[in-house]
């Protein structure tokens, strides 16, 4: 029962962080920042699918499909840091 609060706690945190990176970005246009906030995204997706997977669905193996958005989101702040950094 523990698990399951962190696992939703870990959610909350990386859709705030996202928020708040994108709201810094529609202030001050710097790319990165939304980079960033894109990458946060995808890991609070992968964070909710965690939660289905070991939480509500433990029968069903979710590991592929919970790891893909956080290759996606690592790639996109990657690709961020390597073409957007000057």
């Amino acid at each position: 029962m523990i698990s399951a609060l962190v696992y939703l706690m870990c959610a909350l945190t990386s859709i705030l962080c996202a928020i708040l990176l994108y709201l810094h970005y529609k202030k001050n246009r710097t790319r990165l920042l939304l980079w960033s906030g894109i990458c946060f995204l995808c890991l609070a997706l992968n964070n909710i699918m965690l939660f289905i997977d070991l939480v509500l669905a433990s029968q069903i193996d979710l590991s592929v499909a919970r790891t893909l958005p956080a290759v996606i989101g690592f790639g996109v702040l990657v690709w961020g840091f390597i073409w957007d950094t000057p």
